[in-house]
């Protein structure tokens, strides 16, 4: 039985290191490997398991939902360009200066340089003290 147990452990351990090509968030495998830990705490183990597991899988799918309407959206701008959507999404990210996992440019890089007007000085004839 330890055996076993070893060697699924090894096994698990073997392809959870091996990195994937994409970034992004974890999937079934990741979020329930959590989730069993966290359902072990609370002494429901596999229930944890399965509700990591569609957790995971939900959030992989948001992801890969909001990057292909980026990558629809950098067509749009460019057409005729090639590369994959995720490539595509990252483009749009990257000129938009938006954050992974939001549409929206980012606060900071939202204003150029030049935008802002040019603070006023105060005219030296304008000064009253008293």
């Amino acid at each position: 039985m330890k055996k076993l147990l070893c060697a699924t452990m090894a096994a698990a351990l073997t392809v959870g290191s091996v990195s994937a090509a994409q970034a992004e968030p974890g999937g079934c495998v990741k979020y329930g490997a959590a989730g069993a830990v966290g359902g072990h705490v609370a002494h429901h183990g596999v229930l944890g398991a399965l509700g990591g597991c569609v957790t995971g899988m939900y959030v992989r799918h948001r992801y890969r939902k909001e990057a292909k309407e980026k990558a629809a959206l950098y067509d749009k701008e460019h057409p005729g360009s090639k590369g994959t959507w995720s490539e595509k999404a990252t483009a749009y990210d990257v000129e938009h200066s938006t954050e992974p996992g939001t549409m929206t440019p980012s606060a900071q890089g939202s204003t150029a340089p030049g935008a802002q007007a040019p603070a006023t000085q105060p005219q030296s004839g304008s000064n009253t003290q008293m």
